[in-house]
């Protein structure tokens, strides 16, 4: 385990705006800063990072948390890998204390093909520098193609030798475990439980993935026996650390100039990448030849919405170059098209010509994709009136994608004109379109509601059974906080509890719900002002200044209530303990705490916003933390306990054991007055807002 006080090292230099602009394009606005979630397929901005909190959070699918939790998301790492790979990045020694076996198995499965993948990628490129075959072959192919030492170093370029085992050999000798060699691609098993190097004999190409870890290969076969061969390339199978479908080559590489041009070039292959970096050209990518995806397209939309397709100028360029671009257009990207002269590729042509005549080139000769195909579609149809309909709506079908109205609206303009058709006509035909893509997108979003509900209806938990005391002797109250404490993010209305999306059909799930939005508010305040010290008297009226953690944790405690979320009262009961202690800060306690779930749920409760009530508009001022607030958000809480036991009174009353028992019968209905006289003493601390039954 990694000791707290170096986990509060790492998390204090982990600057959260540097590290999430590794991943996500981010503009300031105001005091934070805001992207394109990379966690959900986000169509404008929803993704908040707020510097002065030390979190980040997206208000449309939830998810976030300071640096720690944004890496273990992003990388898909455990707490205790991603404070490793944050320490690294910040240079802070990690000396770590004696782990179970579990949590050792769990953290060196994805660091041990992480470190094979790193060690195979340095021994390719040494032994295409070093080794007398590794220059004469790979080092020669490479200098053939008229690729720089600097272009090959860049992207640590490299070979393997043709020869079943040395590679393999070499790691095991330097201690790498088979297993992992397995695992990573790097070796294929034979039957008889030997194993083989894969990518023997061929030109490497490292995968490097956004953050710069090396994911995967891919292999190219060279000299003769290139002609006749099917697959040229191989690359690494999909593992743990790698799926081909969510990579894109030379990200790593391309990523601060695609943010700095905002815009990026999509080529088909490793050569095409590197001969533009050659000439100048950085911000480009290759999909190596397969259609983009969704993934592919998601992470690429992290860092600009301008992406220019390259391809070869010939029927298969053509072809190319019409492959997932509906993708991109309902991922709301602007996509245009360059077609390069007939009998260039991106490679050869990038040759030809320097970074500023490439670019000169591409001003003058790319073209809007939705003009590009009503264009390429019109000469494919010539005269023949039912071919020409058929295209005319796949064009349509296209402009449908779109999410932005007025940019569909000017499409729409332009190809009427082009098509010499009535723009009505053409306009009703893509409402058509994007009415039915609308009303899919929610027939599938209540179908992920529904099955969310059945889940959560089958997975409800049990009410605790909190039982008040019979009398509402309340602790001293406070009576002021201090004015310096800075203004909150609009808490929500104490006659409300925060919205849940997913509906709760049971009564039981009902109840659940409210004490989990009291409960949340509640530690909201804790997690955010625990530290802050508020004026108070004490049974004698003597004048008392308590934290405010403590004081919420005495004021449950007097009444004999515990929290029903046992996160929630873990946390409480934390928080309550050290903030006494002249240095606590009760966020970043909780946010630095060695319990991930404490960590997670700090971060979540300081970046939260929750929607007001219409009704009940709250301002984010220091109002929101006066003592009216805080004291009546308990109260709030003790009222909700006895209304909640009051129903199971009632519901008593009803049962055969409870109504044929006259002693049963009597100690219920004295209890029912008792729960009645407290909800009275209630109404009158909190006003109007109880109903008295």
């Amino acid at each position: 385990m990694i000791p707290q006080s170096t986990i509060d090292r790492i998390i204090d230099a982990a600057n959260i705006v540097d590290v999430v602009s590794d991943y996500v394009t981010l503009r300031r606005a105001g005091a934070s800063y805001k992207g394109l979630c990379p966690f959900h397929d986000d169509k404008t901005p929803s993704f908040s990072v707020s510097p002065a909190r030390g979190v980040c959070k997206c208000f449309s699918c939830g998810k976030g948390g300071n640096s720690v939790h944004f890496i273990m998301e992003m990388e898909q790492m455990s707490y205790a890998e991603a404070l490793k790979h944050l320490a690294k990045k910040y240079g802070i020694p990690v000396e770590e204390e004696e782990m179970t076996d579990e949590q050792r198995q769990k953290m060196n499965e994805r660091e041990s093909m992480f470190a094979v993948n790193e060690w195979a990628a340095k021994y390719f490129s040494q032994t295409m520098m070093n080794n007398q075959d590794g220059r004469a072959i790979g080092l020669a192919y490479f200098r053939s193609r008229g690729f720089r030492d600097d272009i090959i170093t860049k992207f640590r370029l490299g070979f393997c030798l043709d020869s079943p085992t040395a590679m393999s050999n070499e790691a095991k000798a330097k201690g790498y475990n088979e297993k992992y060699l397995i695992d990573t691609g790097l070796c294929v098993k034979r039957d008889n439980g030997t194993i083989y190097d894969r990518f023997r004999g061929r030109a490497m190409f490292p995968w490097i993935a956004v953050n710069g870890k090396v994911v995967a290969f891919g292999g190219r076969v060279l000299d003769a026996r290139t002609k006749g061969v099917s697959q040229k390339y191989v690359n690494s199978p999909d593992s743990l650390i790698y799926h081909k479908a969510n990579e894109l080559y030379g990200i790593f590489q391309a990523k601060k100039q695609i943010a700095k041009e905002d815009m990026v070039y999509m080529v088909e292959g490793y050569t095409d990448v590197l001969a533009m970096h050659q000439c100048g050209i950085e911000n480009v990518v290759a999909n190596s030849g397969t259609a983009l995806n969704e993934a592919q397209i998601h992470l690429l939309h992290r860092f600009t919405n301008n992406i220019t397709l390259l391809y070869d100028g010939d029927e298969a360029g053509i072809h190319a170059a019409t492959r997932s671009t509906d993708m991109l257009l309902a991922e709301g990207m602007n996509v245009k098209i360059l077609l390069l002269p007939d009998g260039d590729d991106p490679d050869s042509f990038s040759r030809k010509h320097n970074a500023q005549e490439f670019k000169e080139y591409v001003a003058a000769h790319q073209t809007d994709f939705i003009l590009f195909k009503t264009n390429l579609l019109l000469k494919d149809a010539q005269r023949d009136p039912i071919k020409r309909a058929q295209l005319t709506e796949d064009i349509v079908r296209s402009i449908a994608v779109i999410p932005d109205e007025i940019i569909r609206s000017t499409y729409v303009h332009e190809c009427a004109e082009i098509l010499n058709m009535d723009e009505a006509i053409l306009m009703r035909g893509a409402n058509k379109n994007r009415a039915t893509i609308l009303d899919n997108l929610k027939k599938e979003a209540q179908r992920e509601r529904e099955r969310q509900a059945r889940l959560l209806e089958q997975s409800a938990p049990t009410a605790a059974n909190n039982t008040p005391a019979s009398t509402l002797d309340t602790p001293p109250q406070p009576t002021d906080i201090p004015d310096d404490i800075p203004p909150m993010e609009a808490l929500p209305p104490l006659d409300s509890t925060p919205a849940v999306t997913t509906p709760i059909a049971t009564k039981q799930g009902l109840a659940e719900q409210r004490f989990h939005g009291l409960e949340r508010m509640i530690l909201t305040l804790v997690t955010r002002y625990g530290e802050q010290l508020i004026d108070g008297q004490d049974a004698d009226g003597t004048p008392t200044q308590t934290p405010l953690a403590t004081f919420v944790q005495g004021d449950l405690d007097y009444d004999g209530i515990q929290l029903r979320s046992p996160l929630y009262a873990k946390m409480l009961a934390l928080a309550s303990q050290h903030a006494s202690s002249p240095d606590f800060v009760a966020s970043k306690f909780l946010m630095n705490n060695q319990d991930e779930d404490i960590s997670r749920e700090a971060a979540d409760l300081i970046s939260d916003r929750y929607q007001l009530s219409s009704g009940n508009q709250m301002t984010q001022t220091e109002e929101e933390l006066k003592v009216t607030y805080l004291s009546r958000l308990l109260l709030d809480y003790k009222n909700a306990i006895i209304e909640e036991e009051l129903r199971q009174c009632n519901a008593d009353l009803t049962r055969p054991e409870v109504k044929n028992d006259l002693n049963r019968l009597m100690d219920t209905m004295r209890r029912i007055k008792e729960l009645c006289e407290i909800q009275r003493q209630l109404a009158k601390l909190l006003g109007d807002r109880v109903v008295v039954k």
